[in-house]
């Protein structure tokens, strides 16, 4: 499968000018804090977004972000899967906002919690009400607490996250239309 390139934050700070920036975050978290200048096309909706992103990469070269690298990388091997070169920061916006760059908060913008927080309180919830359940109910509740245990496990072998995946699928993590198709011509202009 192909990769793509990895640019150090400080090597993308000192061209980010020449960049078309692709935030592939869920909308809840690029509203939290993004690149100036990012574009958010969240990496679920990548697919749809495949012609803009396409006559994107023919004006500029993309330069796909995301927290920690993971999910920009898995955007870049779809894009190149397609055809489209782009470019992944290494370590994501942490490594960016680490090695002191600026990050655009909107102003007056809801800031939501970034997924790794939200599958971390979720996670948390349920191995807790899974041992609360097990003490009050019955010991059988303590299989929940070992299925996010091994699902945690899973994730960290796979780099891959199936609660993240279905916390994205709430309804402050998922783009109002509106919001994707006016990215969407943005990028075809």
């Amino acid at each position: 499968m192909p990769v793509p390139t990895e640019i150090h934050p400080a090597q993308a700070a000192s061209r980010l000018d020449d960049y078309t920036i692709i935030d592939v975050r869920t909308p809840g978290e690029y509203a939290s804090g993004h690149l100036p200048g990012a574009h958010n096309v969240p990496l679920d909706q990548l697919p749809s977004a495949l012609p803009a992103l396409q006559n994107a990469a023919s004006r500029s070269d993309l330069l796909l972000v995301c927290a920690s690298g993971a999910r920009s990388s898995q955007a870049g091997e779809t894009l190149a899967e397609h055809g489209i070169n782009a470019s992944a920061l290494t370590g994501g916006t942490q490594a960016w906002a680490q090695h002191g760059h600026d990050i655009h908060h909107p102003e007056g913008a809801h800031t939501p919690w970034g997924m790794e927080r939200q599958v971390r309180l979720a996670a948390g919830a349920l191995v807790l009400i899974g041992l609360v359940l097990a003490l009050l109910v019955h010991p059988a509740f303590q299989l929940l607490s070992a299925a996010i245990a091994a699902g945690l496990v899973y994730s960290a072998l796979t780099n891959t996250c199936g609660m993240a995946a279905l916390l994205a699928k709430l309804p402050h993590n998922r783009p109002r239309h509106a919001d994707l198709q006016a990215t969407l011509n943005t990028l075809t202009r």
